[in-house]
């Protein structure tokens, strides 16, 4: 999508600030040689490049939290290790985006905003294995770089980020949680839109697909249930490690990490059923019996219960599709496609009657976008690897049987055509109705941070130091008025 000079304000704010912000949350994930060289980031409101020399001193302070120069200087050496673009940034603009995060979460603790602890010490548990993937465990290396003497204050200070990250954008939901746009509100920001200023939108298509899942044999079932009863009797009976187990046989991701999940409780309203019906009936140390989800079978270890949390750890077996499953699933689309070709059944009218994949099959196996929620996949900003399958398709054409996989399903085909194209385009208040409403409301959540930041930092003990008195915030840091 294009847009062209509406929401300027927001697209400027979404870079500085959202995007940094992100990054100053998770920035315990990649470690950042030192350097000695000469800086090349130039002074006050110049552009950022480069590395500059690590500075000590205190460059502001925002309620009860201290910002010092090495601070902005190491927040800008993790987004370039990132790979984030900066160019056209200036070290201005990213100092008041330290600023603003610092804000949020001096206001989230005068607010009272509760600490997921679990989860904070679970992401710094994932960022220090990341990086000692990284860096074939050298823990050495990374306490020298966070000049740090021991593992355990390293660990301190992640949480302490990690922490500060958190209430950071708890703060900011909190500020934005209620506001909504009403469709007359939505028309207004539209009529307001000068014509010459309306944004253009890209190609969009709508794309239909059907999917055909290979069938798992009995047998195969029955042998994974096998292995699984296997591993658990070793546990309970020999004294095996369960983690052990997990890391050597699992085919989830989690096996990396023992089969260790994110800690679960009775809130979390996504959690598949099944996996809810065994953990919530377990006994804290109990191996489940095999169970099976839509993932394949699983055994799962209920490691620890702290009050309301769980923490478990889970063995995934996927059964074997055998050849002639494959073969057997291949042939089939193949045929259903024949049917369409020829005119014998519709695009639709065999999605509904063959298709395995219950999201689009009752659509007719129409796609929905999973960011925008309408059946529109703008041209630019489709998967990269959807938009290779569909590419060279011409509306109406039905693609060749293609082999594909998700989170659920290791080996599925399906079929793929373009049903409807829609040309780059000014944009069109009916048409483009959701569209149009979400820049509206996110032109609202612009006007409404700028509220808050105003009355918050008007109420808040701000003290900004030395080269960064020169900068022209966007906000009143320095009080002037």
């Amino acid at each position: 999508m294009l847009l062209k000079t509406i929401n300027l304000k927001y697209i400027t704010k979404a870079i500085v600030i959202i995007c940094f912000l992100s990054f100053t949350a998770g920035n315990a994930q990649e470690i950042i040689e030192d350097t000695t060289k000469e800086s090349s980031l130039k002074k006050k409101d110049t552009v950022i490049t480069g590395n500059k020399i690590k500075a000590d001193g205190v460059a502001a302070v925002v309620g009860d939290f201290i910002i010092l120069e090495s601070d902005l200087d190491r927040e800008i050496a993790q987004l370039e290790a990132q790979g984030a673009d900066l160019e056209g940034i200036t070290r201005c603009q990213l100092f008041g985006s330290l600023l603003e995060s610092k804000l949020y979460a001096h206001q989230a603790i005068q607010d009272s905003v509760l600490i997921n602890e679990l989860y904070i010490q679970s992401l710094v548990e994932q960022q220090i294995d990341g990086i000692l993937a990284q860096t074939n465990g050298d823990m050495a290396g990374l306490l020298k770089f966070y000049k740090k003497d021991s593992e355990e204050s390293l660990r301190e200070q992640m949480y302490e980020i990690n922490k500060n990250g958190y209430l950071t954008q708890q703060m900011r939901l909190k500020v934005l949680e209620k506001i909504e746009v009403t469709p007359e509100e939505t028309r207004q920001f539209f009529n307001e839109i000068i014509e010459e200023e309306r944004p253009t939108f890209g190609t969009e298509l709508k794309l239909a697909q059907i999917v055909i899942i290979p069938k798992v044999t009995e047998e195969a079932k029955k042998a994974v249930i096998d292995k699984l009863n296997s591993y658990k009797k070793d546990v309970e009976e020999n004294g095996a490690n369960f983690t052990t187990k997990a890391l050597f046989y699992s085919d989830d991701g989690s096996k990396q990490d023992g089969g260790k999940l994110p800690s679960m409780n009775r809130k979390q309203p996504r959690m598949v059923k099944e996996f809810r019906d065994v953990v919530f009936n377990m006994q804290e140390g109990e191996i489940s019996d095999p169970f099976e989800t839509d993932f394949g079978f699983h055994i799962v270890w209920l490691e620890k219960i702290r009050g309301q949390e769980y923490d478990v750890r889970h063995i995934l077996l996927r059964p074997e599709i055998t050849q002639e499953a494959l073969k057997g699933t291949e042939d089939r689309l193949k045929e259903v496609r024949a049917k369409i070709i020829d005119g014998s059944v519709t695009f639709a009218e065999a999605a509904r009657e063959f298709s395995d994949e219950k999201e689009t099959k009752y659509e007719g196996g129409q796609m929905m976008n999973p960011v925008t929620q309408d059946f529109n996949f703008e041209l630019t900003k489709i998967d990269t690897e959807l938009y290779s399958q569909i590419q060279d398709l011409k509306d109406g054409e039905i693609s060749p049987v293609l082999q594909d996989q998700d989170r659920v399903n290791s080996i599925k085909f399906k079929i793929l055509t373009v049903t409807d194209r829609i040309d780059d385009h000014k944009a069109d208040f009916s048409r483009d109705y959701l569209k149009i409403k979400e820049l509206a409301l996110q032109n609202k959540h612009v006007d409404a941070i700028a509220v808050w930041q105003k009355e918050t930092i008007a109420k808040t003990y701000i003290k900004v130091n030395g080269e960064y008195k020169n900068c022209d915030f966007q906000n009143n840091w320095l009080k002037k008025q």
